[in-house]
């Protein structure tokens, strides 16, 4: 398998995904949100894996959500447009929650915004003591795509929700959005040797499990209660808001570097 965004390679039975845009933080773009489902559905069919691991190259982040700078010339002209752009996101997360194999997310480095909805898809999320964690959406004036985070953390997501806030990762541990943290120089490594350990449980046996784990999120209404989040987010960006028009204006007249420094003076006083 060959793609321009993803580095793919297979060991003993696990099968590591690696996010190849370093340069961007891993950010997604157009090309990476059509690969990676596709990358997903070939491991998946693939008989010599049981487990995967998505991860991101550079040492820096996982990733660092939706790129912005791909969206910066991109205007929605509908809700109905919108709403469709949210629901191929979401389709794009959700591949790894559908994928009948384990998923491992091996977070190092940043894990922000849309990167945390799709790293909240994987089965099992470990992580770097150097990586921080956040839903920066609300930053921006927009709404979480794929609102996964109630299901993880239940009541506790309102505050992460609410604020924007970046967690660094003993708190993403203390809350329970990852399950396990390693210092950075041992996280591939430890990582790797948990997968190998799950990859020796009987393959019919991983899928069933996961089957029916699943089954008791969707039977509470998982799918309802993303649809409703992908909705709340188009109307949200589809309405506006002063904040988002003025990061707008700043990012198409100065620049996204002025724009993400005038966000970030909103806070600062607080922090």
């Amino acid at each position: 398998m060959v793609y321009e965004t993803l580095h793919i390679a297979i060991d003993d039975r696990v099968a590591t995904i690696t996010f190849n845009r370093p340069e961007r933080l891993n950010a997604f773009n157009e090309k990476f949100t059509e690969e990676l489902p596709d990358a997903v559905r070939l491991l998946d069919a693939d008989e010599s894996v049981r487990i995967i691991i998505v991860t991101g190259a550079g040492g820096k982040a996982f990733s660092s959500g939706y790129d912005l700078k791909d969206s910066a010339d991109r205007t929605e002209q509908s809700l109905r447009e919108l709403n469709d752009k949210y629901a191929l996101n979401h389709e794009f997360a959700m591949s790894l929650w559908h994928c009948s194999k384990p998923v491992i997310a091996m977070i190092d480095g940043y894990c922000l915004a849309g990167a945390l909805e799709l790293a909240l898809c994987c089965d099992i999320r470990y992580c770097s003591d150097t990586s921080q964690i956040g839903v920066l959406e609300s930053r921006f004036g927009g709404g979480i795509g794929t609102m996964m985070i109630p299901w993880i953390l239940g009541n506790r997501c309102r505050e992460l929700v609410y604020s924007g806030d970046i967690l660094d990762a003993r708190e993403a541990l203390r809350l329970g959005l990852v399950d396990r943290v390693f210092p950075q120089p041992e996280l591939a490594g430890e990582t790797m040797r948990i997968a190998k350990r799950m990859s020796r449980v009987a393959a019919t046996c991983q899928r069933w499990n996961k089957r029916a784990i699943n089954q008791a999120f969707e039977t509470m209404g998982l799918h309802t209660a993303l649809r409703y989040g992908m909705d709340a987010a188009s109307i949200m960006r589809g309405t506006g808001s002063p904040e988002r028009k003025e990061f707008d204006r700043i990012r198409s007249q100065e620049g996204l570097s002025e724009a993400l420094k005038w966000r970030k003076s909103l806070f600062a006083p607080f922090e």
